[in-house]
């Protein structure tokens, strides 16, 4: 079968299969104006914030972020490949499936080829890193190996690496053929204000981090120096690199796990700890990056073992809604304990004072979930007061109540009983109508503050998702106009240019084009929530989000006119030049092209 008809097959399997009525075999579906809402099949929640829009035939989860169309849904709730999910829908349908592959030779190869040249620009980038960690002006980099007990012969298993400044980086790889755009969408290069190009990891240590198939996705950097930036940072989320969806250190342990098996997993929160860990003779380490788990995190450890050892900081007890993220271990059929830390020390800190039989020793204590919990509880009451000693059996009953047994409660409450000195019986009877405790109020912390690359990519959402959304106020906005730094954003932005041009936009098909993993998507899509677009302010706020990308798009045109006129040789071909700057000068302070240039 010929592309096109393919194409046309899967426009009628689609039509035929009501993403509503498909969705509301698997899973209860509530009506609320045009949407349908239900409890994300994807994760926990308790509070329905999975939507259908039935008009465009999309969903999207506001919880967790998942999102596509009719086959993405069955394809992810059943588990299966792209063309069984098509076979499913077609039998439901009572369509015969023609014989093609999921996508044409042509397509597929040009996918390929744009994942393979950005990865050849990660793996140049690691080496560029890691000879500059050996070239002799790497010294407060190894020194800063050195002192948290790093040996050379670890660094080099994790590749880690040097950026020296800010401008090593982005020369090489210019000058080994890639295009500034390629740099940009691998995330290890970014803008600034002017336009130049710059090193993301500027003057840190550099850790690459690495999937499962030893390919290099992204880079960690480490500060090594005092300052008001952040101590670490990753490159930016890309195509290749979803953090959500990635455990640090996990190619490492995949090879652990051939080599002679794997019976549990360490999980740290930071990559330094995992190499600390990794270090003193813990191979089965990995890291989250972060103490927020997800629902893919969970499902890649579960890959290589049933058993989760988590081993975030001594301050990690308080953290209570990370405690009840940890959950999410447990619904993927995992066995989960929690490695009590010192207070404030974190597993590092442990290794560093204490050795590995430190560490071992904390593993060894290490508690049931639901026991860390409790235990967490408990430390933050005096049990000699009475008065504080009722607070923590109020709250520690909840937890109890969880517990997946009759047997497993049992033995909570003869601890509680021990702990405290009330009854068992009597605490049977409060366990019975004990109500959740309620959340306790979060401290108010100022918000990060953004940069000049936040600010942009929070306007290029706004604009192309109302645009995506046909929102009457984004009807004429020339998407071509605008610069969009993001390769995900520039897709959304072609494919509401060719939907305008054929007469209609519908979002469902933007799956086909960037797939239901791209997180750039995600978070447009997440802007179809209450009265984002709606709002009588949200009219306004496009007018300035498009003001803001034109200013910076007409900023980029002036800097590239300003350098061509330094190399240009005839006085025509300069008047030429200088009439455009005045023009795109002129622009810039009018503001006034309506999204136009």
């Amino acid at each position: 079968m010929k592309n096109g008809d393919y194409a046309e097959f899967i426009r009628t399997l689609k039509d035929k299969n009501d993403i509503v009525e498909v969705i509301g075999s698997y899973v209860k579906l509530e009506r609320r104006g045009y949407a349908y809402w239900a409890c994300c099949p994807f994760h926990h929640e308790k509070t329905p914030s999975f939507s259908i829009n039935a008009a465009d035939r999309y969903y999207h989860c506001f919880g967790c972020g998942v999102s596509g169309d009719v086959i993405t849904f069955v394809k992810e709730y059943e588990n299966v490949d792209f063309a069984q999910a098509v076979q499913i829908l077609a039998a439901r349908a009572k369509l015969e499936v023609p014989a093609y592959d999921e996508k044409s030779a042509e397509e597929a190869a040009a996918k390929k080829k744009r994942r393979d040249r950005l990865l050849a620009l990660l793996k140049d980038s690691a080496r560029f890193y890691l000879k500059n960690l050996y070239a002799g002006r790497a010294g407060a980099h190894l020194a800063y190996l050195d002192k948290r007990g790093i040996s050379i012969s670890t660094a080099k298993k994790f590749g880690l690496g040097a950026s020296l400044d800010y401008h090593g980086l982005p020369s090489y790889l210019l000058a080994q053929g890639y295009t500034p755009e390629e740099c940009v969408e691998s995330g290890v290069c970014t803008r600034t204000e002017e336009g130049r190009l710059i090193d993301a990891e500027g003057e840190r240590l550099i850790i690459p981090i690495i999937n499962q198939l030893d390919e290099v996705i992204a880079f960690g950097g480490r500060l090594l120096v005092k300052t008001d930036r952040a101590k670490y940072k990753n490159t930016r989320e890309t195509s290749l690199f979803n953090k959500s969806k990635t455990l640090y250190n996990v190619n490492l342990v995949k090879k652990e796990k051939r080599a002679g098996g794997l019976s549990s997993l360490i999980m740290v929160e930071g990559y330094m700890d995992a190499i600390s860990l990794y270090e003193a003779g813990f191979k089965n380490v990995v890291a989250s990056m972060g103490t927020s788990l997800t629902k893919e995190q969970a499902r890649l450890c579960k890959r290589y073992t049933d058993n989760v050892f988590i081993s975030y900081d001594g301050d990690f007890a308080g953290q209570k809604a990370n405690l009840r993220g940890l959950d999410i271990l447990k619904q993927e059929g995992l066995k989960v304990r929690v490695v009590p830390m010192p207070d404030g020390y974190d597993p590092d800190d442990v290794i560093q004072k204490t050795g590995a039989d430190g560490y071992r020793a904390c593993l060894e204590k290490a508690m049931p979930l639901i026991d860390f919990r409790i235990h967490a509880t408990r430390l933050k009451y005096d049990l000699s007061k009475t008065d504080e000693k009722r607070d923590f059996i109020r709250e520690a009953l909840p937890i109890v109540k969880e517990a997946e047994s009759a047997t497993e409660r049992e033995e909570l409450l003869k601890r509680l009983s021990a702990d405290t000195g009330v009854s068992l019986s009597s605490l049977l009877r409060d366990l019975e109508t004990a109500k959740p405790v309620p959340s306790a109020a979060v401290e108010d912390k100022p918000p990060p503050k953004e940069d000049n690359a936040d600010r942009e990519r929070k306007a290029a959402r706004f604009i192309l998702a109302a645009c995506l959304l046909s929102k009457p106020y984004a009807q004429d906005c020339d998407l071509t106009a605008l610069d969009f730094s993001d390769a995900d954003h520039r897709a959304i932005a072609e494919y509401v240019t060719a939907g305008r041009s054929a007469g209609q936009v519908r979002p469902s098909g933007i799956f086909d084009v960037l797939g239901s993993d791209s997180v750039e998507l995600c978070e447009v899509l997440n802007l179809d929530y209450g009265d984002n677009l709606d709002s009588p302010a949200a009219e306004r706020y496009f007018q300035d989000c498009v003001s803001a990308l034109l200013k910076k798009s007409l900023g980029v045109r002036i800097a590239a006119e300003r350098e061509r006129y330094q190399n240009a040789e005839s006085t025509g071909e300069k008047r030429e030049i200088l009439a455009r700057i005045a023009e795109y000068t002129k622009k810039l302070k009018n503001d006034s092209s309506g999204g136009k240039l």
